[in-house]
């Protein structure tokens, strides 16, 4: 019988094993919100997870995958993690979440306030691509 519990993990207790998330509560909350699936069905977090498994997690802009190498219920150091998990999102999911690093039109320096109308055109202008016959 000790065999078969070994074999068998709670999701939520193995993403925070592994350092997907920094708490067990964040994991097993983001499994009731359904940003997290095993192949394309949203997972409870008492869901049992067994390994060779690829585990879909969505963390805005972008889902990562992770396969299941090993299984552990027990918080261990990031150096050890990368035994028991291995990240294979695409490469271009990847390239995705660098063009928005790059390209964040959103992101303003704090305390600079809202857009104001101009600036929101102007925006907007970017955002679509635009011509320098297009009027300032």
């Amino acid at each position: 019988m000790m065999a078969a519990e070994e074999e068998k993990v709670r999701i939520d207790k193995w993403l925070w094993a592994v350092r997907i998330f920094k708490t067990r509560t964040l994991a097993a909350e983001e499994c009731q919100k359904g940003h997290v699936s095993i192949g394309d069905v949203h997972v409870k977090p008492s869901k049992e997870l067994h390994g060779g498994e690829v585990v879909k997690v969505r963390m805005p802009p972008i889902e990562r995958h992770y396969l299941v190498k090993k299984l552990s219920s027990k918080r261990m150091s990031a150096q050890l993690a990368v035994e028991f998990v291995e990240d294979v999102t695409p490469p271009e999911t990847l390239a995705l979440l660098n063009a928005v690093k790059v390209y964040g039109f959103e992101s303003r320096p704090r305390g600079i306030g809202r857009p104001t109308k101009r600036d929101r055109r102007m925006i907007d202008r970017l955002k679509q691509g635009w011509s320098d016959e297009d009027e300032y």
